[in-house]
């Protein structure tokens, strides 16, 4: 071999190792990340409850904020990393949970009824976001754990492998696909809300 088909495949080596370590470790922290989402989500009536703690206005509005930028910087990065699900090679090339494109989805409709609603301040608002969210978490740790995770397991060897993306490729990839369409349906409704809203609030002030 040249000199150049060696530096070759050395690139592809080391570029093979570092895509299959990123995608490994994609893999792994988002399982703890839904974990975290669903748990800030939940925890915002004790969040209201500390703050009836706080003696000082300004410490109580801090907390606040805090904890409403960290649930929904978590959410934000938690959406990024899954955007994984919706590149066919990976999905068929990995073990990952069957309905994680779903997930991300559902993660993707609560963002948006943030966007579109005060969520901390309308109940049923905040109620959609719950559901969506708890709906979002079951359908990424179930296949996690009885699929990815339970796969060395001998008794539920079939199923495992059926809730994993590499060990059902068709479902996948057909789940991927549709999901795709249903980000993009959400993406333009989120787009045309963001930019009419400005203009209607502006139309309703100068009236």
């Amino acid at each position: 071999m040249s000199p150049d088909q060696i530096a070759q495949v050395v690139q592809n080596v080391v570029m093979g190792a570092g895509e299959q370590f990123l995608e490994g470790t994609l893999a792994a922290a988002l399982p703890v990340l839904w974990l975290l989402v669903l748990a800030l989500q939940l925890a915002r009536p004790y969040m209201l409850q500390m703050l009836q703690k706080f003696s000082l206005r300004m410490a109580a509005d801090l907390w606040w904020v805090l904890y409403v930028l960290v649930r929904d910087l978590v959410s934000v990065l938690t959406l990024v990393l899954s955007f994984m699900f919706f590149f066919p090679d990976v999905v068929e090339g990995n073990p990952l949970p069957l309905t994680g494109s779903l997930a991300t989805v559902c993660l993707f409709a609560s963002l948006v009824v943030k966007l579109v609603s005060d969520v901390d301040e309308d109940p049923v608002a905040f109620r959609r976001v719950t559901w969506l969210v708890a709906v979002g978490s079951l359908l990424y740790l179930v296949p996690t754990f009885l699929g990815v995770q339970a796969g060395s397991f001998a008794a539920v060897g079939p199923v495992a492998a059926w809730l994993t993306t590499s060990g059902n490729p068709g479902l996948a990839l057909a789940l991927t696909y549709a999901s795709l369409v249903l980000m993009v349906v959400l993406g333009v409704y989120a787009a045309t809300w963001s930019l009419r809203t400005p203009g209607t609030r502006a139309r309703a002030l100068r009236g």
